[in-house]
């Protein structure tokens, strides 16, 4: 990996996102700013709609296809991941780049609970799904690590909840998951 500058993990730089709608170009964030070092927490704040989540939707590479970063970069790690200018071979990629950063070096914790977890699906397999294919653990390391996950986040009886779906947990339980 790349040299850190000055301890910087994320730095964002005058990122600016539009989407095309019905009504045409709305610009959704503006020249945003602000870098995060290693080991610091970052928390974004704002009243609904000053563009929170699209700036961290951008910052993923997981914009609706309405949407696009317009300008501005963004460095994770030393590496750009911003797709300003990007199309064809070179937008696909980048799209793969992302996938592979993408719950293995960054992550995203969305606000609802109910949007991330897959109704149809048990906990255990949404929990072990990204431990089998970005920690490349085996089913049984997985399912062993699941339940230290749910432990760690005070869920009791993790082995009788891991075989549970996202309905039978109260939203409290949802949000630690």
């Amino acid at each position: 990996m790349a040299e850190r500058q000055n301890g910087k993990i994320l730095e964002v730089a005058h990122l600016s996102t539009d989407f095309q709608t019905e009504q045409g170009i709305v610009q959704a964030v503006r020249d945003v700013s602000f870098h995060l070092n290693t080991g610091e927490v970052l928390g974004i704040v704002g009243e609904s709609g000053s563009g929170k989540s699209v700036t961290m939707l951008s910052i993923m590479g997981l914009l609706s296809d309405n949407g696009w970063v317009r300008e501005g970069s963004v460095l994770f790690d030393g590496r750009e991941l911003s797709p300003v200018g990007l199309a064809g071979q070179e937008l696909r990629a980048y799209e793969r780049k992302m996938q592979g950063i993408r719950g293995n070096e960054i992550g995203m914790i969305f606000q609802d609970p109910m949007t991330y977890l897959n109704p149809v699906l048990r906990i255990d397999k949404q929990l072990m799904e990204p431990l089998i294919l970005h920690k490349r653990l085996s089913k049984d390391e997985a399912y062993k690590q699941a339940i230290k996950l749910m432990e760690m986040v005070g869920i009791p009886s993790p082995e009788r909840r891991l075989r549970q779906y996202p309905h039978e947990f109260s939203g409290g339980m949802r949000q630690r998951v």
